[in-house]
């Protein structure tokens, strides 16, 4: 039998060589397996998204529970080292947030029970300050009618209060929810210290205990300054948003304030509201609509200057959050679970961000500098 040169320098290649222009040489294409193992992790991230919408009166209580008690655990450590017992330092953090929380909506529940009474009242108002923007209107309908688009304004009117008592409700946690929430943090944070040892003992090598330990320190760690930092932050909005409505002549300076303290724990969504809230105040209470817009334009400056220097400057040296996975986390969870989720979506963006370093360390190349 003859043999050619090639088949004979591929007897002496070594074993496993490719042969040349073979099938081997190609380019690699999306095998079966990795097909059939992404779409059961699809099937799984949907499912479990599917599960915590419709399960959402169980589950939202209790995520709460467990991001505020990482929160305030520091805290019931710091009590531990002048003698006082984790349950009862447990019940004392929860108590002092609990009347915190509740001054914080006394100061915004009265001009609010005062104003949602005066709403038929305050709408005819509205209206008639808002007269002035008839002949613009006016304009624009003719100039749509020109070019034949849709008569979208002849019909417009003042929009129906009935929404009022569906939004209380929506925004309203049950009672079965808050008292679920407030028993599961108050055992959480007494029994933190011990179910963080229990959950480090639960692995059975010396690696895992100390990655699942520098992952909890760290947790504890981000979520707990940052629950400081953005506290301090929006209780100076608030205090901010009170001088400026006092200084403006607006009602109720102190409920205001509170209110814009509140809304700004929720990013993006909180100041937009709290700017609307005033807005609105301002046209009904001034007799100028120049006049009340003045403090809705100085707390948009407020918002800024917090937003982009203020804020970035405190917290962006410790927790580095992507503007855009900020902004979908928040668009997510607000969707998921409504105001608290969007409460929620900071906490849950930086948890996961920290178990992902851990998880899946990036040992890629640096980019060259310019």
């Amino acid at each position: 039998m003859r043999v050619l040169p090639s088949e004979r320098l591929l007897s002496n290649a070594p074993q496993g060589t490719p042969v040349p222009d073979s099938k081997d040489e190609q380019p690699p294409v999306i095998r079966r397996a990795e097909v059939v193992a992404f779409a059961l992790v699809a099937l799984l991230i949907i499912s479990v998204i599917a599960v915590l919408y419709v399960a959402k009166a169980f589950f939202l209580p209790i995520v709460m529970a467990f991001i505020v008690g990482t929160m305030l655990s520091p805290a019931a450590s710091l009590l531990e080292r002048y003698r006082i017992p984790r349950a009862v330092g447990a019940v004392l953090i929860v108590t002092t947030a609990g009347a915190a929380v509740a001054f914080m909506v006394g100061l915004i529940s009265s001009p609010l029970m005062e104003w949602s009474s005066r709403l038929p009242e305050l709408g005819t108002i509205l209206r008639d300050k808002l007269h002035v923007f008839d002949r613009p209107l006016a304009l624009w309908q003719e100039l749509q009618s020109m070019v034949g688009g849709p008569d979208t304004l002849a019909s417009f009117q003042m929009p129906k209060f009935d929404w009022v008592q569906p939004a209380l409700e929506f925004l309203s946690p049950t009672f079965a929810e808050f008292l679920l929430f407030i028993a599961t943090l108050i055992l959480f944070i007494a029994s933190w210290k011990d179910s963080r040892r229990a959950l480090i003992m639960n692995f059975g090598g010396r690696t895992a205990r100390l990655r699942t330990l520098r992952i909890i320190n760290e947790i504890e760690e981000h979520l707990g300054n940052y629950l400081l930092m953005v506290t301090t932050i929006n209780v100076g909005v608030g205090i901010a948003t009170g001088i400026i409505c006092a200084l403006t002549g607006m009602p109720n300076p102190a409920g205001l304030g509170a209110l814009a303290a509140t809304l700004n724990f929720i990013p993006i969504i909180g100041p937009v509201a709290m700017f609307v809230v005033l807005m609105g105040v301002g046209i009904v209470a001034f007799p100028t609509i120049g006049a009340g817009l003045i403090a809705p334009i100085a707390f948009a400056v407020l918002t800024f200057l917090e937003g982009h220097f203020i804020t970035p400057t405190i917290v962006g040296r410790r927790l580095s959050l992507n503007a855009l996975a900020v902004f979908m986390a928040l668009a997510f969870w607000t969707w998921l679970w409504g105001p608290m989720g969007a409460f929620l979506s900071s906490p849950l963006l930086i948890v996961a961000l920290i178990i992902k370093e851990h998880l899946l360390p990036v040992d890629s190349p640096q980019l060259p500098e310019d």
